[in-house]
């Protein structure tokens, strides 16, 4: 490992991430494997426990490394692009990025529709009922996102937990009941994980993540799902192309 220069005007923790960055950079640290514990850092660098901390944080924070309470800290996987425009859902995304995906469903059940959701959903007067799916959606191993989906449940007559068990909503919405979607309109706000998130995504208290909110289309101008998704930001990342 190349050591700090104490005679350098950059900050020594600054330094520290460099170094550590280079080496995950080049390999010698892999996706995975854990990196040289602070007090090994310590005493390679000669510098006190509070620099090499900051520099560490500053790693995660970058999304460089992740840490583990009581196993230590490992070197992030590659982040998935998260294609922005294109219309499609988790499970497509990941499959078009080689990743072995998974769904756990938390809770389905059929509610009253809040007035704020049947006026996002354009649902007719006299229907009051909405389909709420909870999932923990995971990227291999990893939980990545935590989805609440809102679908009216006067156009997916028949739905059952067992039915979406592990699948694609949008393949469910094809292929079972024939709709075709248009668009999507879609919002990104950031936010900070409580206690119950960061339990669900394997986080430290209070990390911070993204929230997608989208109201799904069909070519008719019917809302046909609602969404809002908490995603992981130190396993994602966002692409738009711009034309």
């Amino acid at each position: 490992m190349r050591k700090v220069s104490k005679n350098n005007p950059i900050p020594l923790h600054y330094q520290i991430k460099e170094i550590l960055q280079e080496m995950i950079e080049n390999e010698v640290l892999k996706p995975g494997q854990s990196i040289p514990t602070e007090r090994e850092l310590c005493v390679i660098q000669g510098v006190s426990r509070m620099t090499v901390n900051k520099a560490i944080m500053s790693l995660v924070n970058d999304g460089l490394v992740y840490r583990e309470q009581g196993k230590g800290t490992f070197v992030a996987f590659a982040k998935v692009n998260r294609e922005i425009s294109p219309l499609k859902g988790f499970t497509e995304q990941m499959q078009e990025n080689g990743v072995i995906s998974k769904s756990e469903i938390l809770s389905f059940k059929v509610i009253e529709a809040t007035k704020k959701y049947k006026i996002e959903l354009k649902m007719p007067e006299n229907e009051t009922k909405i389909i709420e799916i909870k999932r923990v959606r995971f990227s291999g191993e990893q939980p990545v996102a935590i989805e609440t989906a809102l679908l009216p449940h006067y156009l997916f007559d028949g739905m059952t937990r067992e039915m979406i068990e592990d699948k694609s909503l949008y393949e469910i919405f094809r292929n079972h009941y024939g709709y075709h979607l248009d668009k999507a309109k879609q919002t990104i706000e950031p936010t900070i994980l409580n206690d119950y998130e960061s339990k669900l995504l394997n986080q430290e208290d209070s990390a911070l993540a993204l929230i997608f909110s989208q109201t799904t289309y069909l070519e008719n101008e019917i809302p046909i799902e609602y969404t809002k998704a908490t995603y992981r930001s130190d396993k994602y990342k966002y692409q738009i192309t711009l034309k």
